[in-house]
């Protein structure tokens, strides 16, 4: 008995030596692996790179700039058959341990011991201790700080917490080239084109069999692998109660239904602002916050103008330069033993240009030439197996004259109206140009595009081309001119006038677009006709300094070279800056600031960033009790007078008219504008609005050269404003222009200026006047005989002064 008690004893004492070994190797390696252990504190205040996403102003998403895309959701926020999917497929048990699992690792040792499959028993908060605080490197010095780390979370945050990490932060493959997915909610989107609160059973289950390794579940590469596992986690959800049989059974029988968003449906439009968007956000804020800092951007553009803007440019471009002729096709393959769609997909095509498509050659057949087109991409990345051929008669290459195509000739078509299965020639146009549309009283851009093809040039022709803008600039001259003396009605010399450049220079004599002089005019006429000869008697005698300040209040230059030929638009500015400045014509003077972005919010909501800072009185009222009505307060600079600014608008509406752009008049609604053209005819512009929309246009080549002895803005530029507003003013009332208040609308004669007679016919003409200002009697009713004193009726100033017609 002694004995045993002994040797009871004896196992004692050596487990006790044991144990306290066993404790001290312990404590010496969480003393060892806890020194340099990452401080799990930082998640208290871990902010996930969130996307920035760029969104219309009717809301549709336009772009998203992201390095790792995500939506970051709040746990409260997580659809619970997400959760579930998550729970059951990465850790059941999530709720109940303490950051490691015993009977996770158990079950993973006996799966290994019987099948000789690897499976590990990492828990949710084990993986967040992984990525967020270690690297992926599989050695067991990493798995026991991992461990440590994931003890350490469990102690400091809430399980929800944890899981609301997880969620957000896990690594969920790729989908769409380019576009890493982080967090259930970006991967429900790119997958499956919904919100993540709309997935169904099968499909957050597939999301759930993700993490494992989302190469190894692709849904096109390894689709059966991926519908074992989807199912595998079903199974597991019926299992730990989250899902009923019934339930489980209908989402197996789902197929994996992947069905890649397309992300952006405005984007080919609207490329050439979406990157300026870009630039702009990067600028203001840096790349981090743009890529990173989760912004919700509400941008200007109107996706229906931004179309309508696109195609009237595109239509333009091409019509200049089909009427220049054929160029060739875009590449040459060979066909010779080859499926012919597998060669032609191997010549890269503009992905912006729809519905234009690249086709192969195939030969001629009946009714004209055969075509193959182009085979589209699936998700997956591979070419497609389907085959589209199709016919260009004679009549949709008869621009081309003998274009002389062969088999195996890559040239763009696109789809006849009504003719199936035909198709036009079509070429990339060599001329580019840009147009831009904005409201003039806010300075919102409802439209920009920027060249024929963002794809094939991202130069942006709207707000990076130095152009100069040629006629187009002379209401900026004559602005100067109303505002310092000269009235509608004022009498410039249309003649020869020659400018002395100084000692050792040469002579500098301008002349007219026909090389003819005229005489004396009004100098409504002087725009209305694009008189170089007037405009620069006109600057000569106001002052090019005066000019230039006027210029400069505009925004057309920042700092203009105070000479004459300058008058002329000899500068250099963009689209952009004109149609900023005719904004400011339209809006009765006001400065504007042109903008794509109405307002910023950051990842929490928080607006740091408004375009309108106009100040709103009584909008602070908690309820209405017979109070005035709100009122938004404009304390913008009025840079010009607004009777003045009503003056240009009424000048501009005779080119309209009578004047170089009156292929606008068909549009049958009150219109203002001015052509332009430089000199050898290098650059042609078309820049106006009605009451509530401005739009510039411009044309001409990347590397500046003559766009033909007989091009135009009137022919070139002022079609394509035509396109574009008669889809833009379609559903718009007739409004006309405002008369300020001050303005008088007398009748006179269109030649003379003088005030018309009571029984003067035609040649006439409104003429808007500021006060004192009108010309003097010239004809007069004549009741008691040739010779009477005018008699003017008391009422009439009134009346123009009201905006009534006198």
């Amino acid at each position: 008995m002694r004995l045993i008690l002994r040797f009871f004893g004896f196992l004692f004492s050596i487990g006790a030596v044991l144990f306290v070994v066993a404790a001290a190797v312990g404590a010496f390696f969480y003393w060892k692996y806890s020194q340099d252990l990452p401080d799990h504190a930082a998640l208290a205040n871990y902010e996930p790179p969130v996307m920035t996403r760029v969104h219309a102003a009717d809301g549709s998403l336009l772009a998203e700039y992201a390095r790792e895309r995500r939506l970051y959701l709040p746990i409260q926020a997580m659809p619970k058959i997400v959760v579930a999917a998550f729970l059951s497929a990465e850790d059941k048990n999530f709720y109940k341990h303490g950051g490691i699992d015993p009977e996770g690792i158990v079950r993973a040792v006996l799966t290994n011991a019987k099948s000789g499959k690897k499976q590990g028993a990492s828990t949710i908060t084990q993986q967040v201790a992984k990525n967020f605080l270690l690297s992926s490197e599989q050695t067991y010095d990493r798995k026991i700080k991992e461990a440590l780390i994931a003890l350490r979370i469990e102690s400091a945050y809430s399980k929800d917490k944890i899981l609301e990490l997880y969620l957000n932060e896990i690594f969920l493959g790729t989908i769409v080239p380019g576009r890493n997915l982080h967090g259930v909610a970006a991967a429900a989107l790119d997958y499956f084109g919904k919100s993540v609160h709309e997935l169904t059973v099968n499909e957050a289950a597939y999301l759930a069999a993700l993490p494992k390794g989302p190469n190894n579940y692709h849904p096109y590469r390894k689709t059966q692998a991926a519908l074992d596992r989807r199912n595998e986690i079903i199974r597991l959800m019926r299992e730990n109660g989250y899902i009923t049989r019934e339930e489980e059974e209908t989402a197996k029988k789902q197929p994996l239904g992947v069905n890649p968003r397309v992300a952006f449906p405005n984007a080919a439009n609207a490329n050439y602002f979406t990157e300026e968007v870009r630039r702009e956000i990067s600028e203001r804020y840096g790349e981090k916050k743009l890529y990173e800092g989760g912004l919700s951007v509400r941008a200007t553009l109107d996706p229906k103008m931004q179309a309508w803007a696109r195609r009237a440019l595109i239509d333009g471009l091409v019509r200049y330069d089909q009427a220049h002729g054929w160029r060739g096709p875009v590449a040459k393959v060979d066909l010779a033993g080859r499926d012919w769609g597998m060669a032609a997909a191997e010549v890269a095509a503009l992905g912006d240009v729809a519905p234009w498509r690249l086709a192969v050659v195939l030969g001629t057949g009946a009714g004209g030439l055969q075509i193959g087109l182009q085979p589209r991409r699936e998700a997956s990345g591979q070419v497609s197996k389907d085959r589209e051929t199709g016919v260009i008669p004679p009549e949709g290459m008869r621009w081309a004259g003998r274009a002389g195509l062969t088999a195996g000739d890559m040239v763009y078509v696109e789809a006849m109206d009504g003719g199936r299965g035909q198709y036009r020639l079509r070429q990339k146009p060599e001329v580019s140009g840009a147009i831009v549309a904005m409201d003039p009283y806010t300075g919102r851009v409802h439209a920009m595009v920027g060249g024929f093809s963002y794809d094939e040039s991202e130069f942006n022709r709207a707000t990076q081309a130095m152009r100069q803008p040629g006629s187009s600039f002379k209401p900026i001259v004559y602005s100067a001119a109303l505002d310092n003396g000269y009235t509608p009605s004022s009498i410039v010399q249309d003649s020869p006038i020659t400018i002395e450049a100084g000692p050792g220079q040469e002579a500098w004599t301008p002349s007219n677009y026909d090389g003819k002089a005229g005489g004396p005019h009004t100098l409504r006429y002087g725009i209305e006709h694009s008189k170089n000869l007037m405009t620069v008697r006109l600057a000569k005698d106001v002052g090019m300094p005066l000019i230039a300040e006027y210029a400069r209040r505009f925004g057309v230059y920042d700092d203009m070279l105070p000479v004459l030929p300058m008058s002329l638009g000899a500068g250099e500015t963009t689209v952009m800056r004109m149609v900023t400045a005719y904004s400011m014509l339209a809006n009765g003077g006001r400065r504007i600031r042109p903008t794509l972005i109405d307002r910023i919010q950051d990842r929490i909501g928080e607006t740091i960033y408004r375009h309108d800072t106009r100040k709103c009185v009584g909008c602070d009222a908690e309820k209405w009790s017979g109070q005035d009505e709100p009122k938004l307060v404009d304390d913008s600079e009025q840079v010009l007078d607004p009777l003045t600014a009503y003056q240009m608008v009424s000048i501009m509406e005779g080119v309209v008219q009578r004047g170089t752009a009156t292929i606008l008049k068909q549009i049958g609604k009150p219109l203002a504008g001015k052509t332009g053209t430089t000199n050898d005819a290098k650059d042609a512009w078309f820049v106006g609005f009605s009451p509530d929309l401005a739009v510039g246009i411009y044309i001409g080549f990347d590397k500046p050269r003559s766009l033909g002895d007989r091009a135009t803005g009137g022919g070139l530029a002022a079609p394509i404003a035509l396109d574009f507003l008669k889809s833009a003013l379609k559903d718009k009332p007739p409004t006309p222009f405002r008369v300020p208040p001050g303005i008088k609308l007398i009748r006179v004669s269109a030649s003379s200026g003088m005030r018309a007679g009571s029984g003067e016919g035609g040649g006439t003409i409104l003429e808007a006047f500021k006060p004192g200002t009108a010309p003097p009697d010239a004809y007069v009713a004549r009741p008691d005989g040739p010779g009477a004193p005018a008699a003017v009726p008391a009422d009439a100033d009134r009346a123009a002064q009201a905006g009534g017609l006198y």
